[in-house]
């Protein structure tokens, strides 16, 4: 007990602990929601890409930012940019949910033998 107050008395207050996998995550996903909502926005890939560049230039610039503060502030910020700058109308693959031809040929409804044998009394 002694050792590790020790320990982190030792420690300078102007480092920090390495970030965990799930600051990564965040970080990564925030990185390529950033990538979508250009690819929204423009769609000729040849124009996106310059684009893309300079947004890992900003993520590239914050790299190196340590104090969890900061970086809290940082990522407040990028998420307000990020919905100021949502696409009213994103694009959404056409086989994927809400896209053009999401469930448009739905297969029919598997009736057990109980319904059809019912639906068959039924009509005359």
């Amino acid at each position: 007990m002694l050792a590790s107050r020790a320990l982190l008395q030792s420690v300078p207050s102007a480092t920090f602990p390495t970030f965990s996998q799930a600051h990564k995550s965040y970080v990564m996903g925030l990185y390529r929601r950033y990538l979508k909502n250009e690819l929204d926005w423009c769609i000729r890939r040849d124009i996106w890409r310059d684009r893309a560049i300079e947004i890992r230039v900003e993520f590239e610039r914050n790299r190196n930012v340590r104090n969890p503060r900061e970086l809290a502030r940082l990522f407040e910020q990028a998420e307000k940019r990020l919905t100021e700058k949502a696409h009213p109308d994103p694009h959404r693959p056409a086989m994927f949910e809400d896209g053009t031809k999401w469930e448009r040929n739905i297969p029919p409804r598997m009736f057990t033998e109980a319904e059809k044998r019912a639906a068959l009394e039924s009509h005359p």
